[in-house]
C-alpha cells in the first residue's frame, strides 16, 4: 500500500454568503475531482439554499450535487487543512476561529446576479464552475500531488 493511499483526506471548507453557488459547486468539484483526497466541506455566513442553476451547471458536468444544502459555519465540523472564502463579504465576515486555520481567498464573482435572461445567467453559472474546477485542480495537485487529478487509480505523478 502506499503512503499516499494511508493518508487521511485533505480536510477543504469553502464558505461564501449564501451557501447557494459557488461555494456549492466548488465543495462538489473538489468532491468529484479528489477521488477520495479531499474530504470537501461548504458553508455560508447566512445560508439561502442551493441555487437551481447550480445544480444544472454541476450536472453538465457529470456532477450532483442535488443532494446538497445551504449550512452555516456552525454546521460543519472542524478541524480544516484549509479554509477557502469565495467572496469578499465572507472574506470580511467569517467568524475569528476560522482564522486557527490555513486560509486562501479565491475571490470569485456571484454568477447569481448577473444581469440578462436566463441564458446569460447559466452562461455565467458555467464561466465560474469552469474558473473553479481550475482552481481546484491545481489545489489538489499542491496538497494531494501523489495522482493527477482525473487520473486512473495507481497512475503516479512522474
Amino acid at each position: 500500500m502506499s503512503v499516499a493511499a494511508q493518508d487521511p483526506p485533505f480536510k477543504v471548507l469553502f464558505v461564501c454568503t449564501g451557501n447557494s453557488a459557488r461555494s456549492q459547486m466548488a465543495e462538489g468539484l473538489a468532491t468529484h475531482l479528489g477521488e477520495g483526497r479531499i474530504e470537501a466541506h461548504s458553508a455560508g455566513t447566512i445560508p439561502v439554499g442551493v441555487n437551481r442553476h447550480a445544480i444544472a451547471v454541476m450536472e453538465e458536468r457529470g456532477i450532483d450535487i442535488s443532494r446538497q444544502y445551504s449550512k452555516g459555519l456552525e454546521d460543519v465540523p472542524p478541524p480544516f487543512d484549509l479554509v477557502i472564502t469565495l467572496c469578499d463579504a465572507a472574506a470580511s465576515s467569517c467568524p475569528r476561529w476560522i482564522g486557527a486555520y490555513p486560509y486562501e481567498h479565491w475571490s470569485t464573482p456571484d454568477p447569481s446576479f448577473v444581469e440578462g435572461g436566463p441564458d446569460a445567467v447559466r452562461r455565467a453559472f458555467r464561466e465560474v464552475r469552469e474558473r473553479l474546477e481550475g482552481q481546484i485542480q491545481d489545489l489538489i495537485a499542491r496538497v494531494r500531488p501523489d495522482r493527477p487529478p482525473g487520473a486512473p487509480r495507481g497512475a503516479r505523478r512522474s
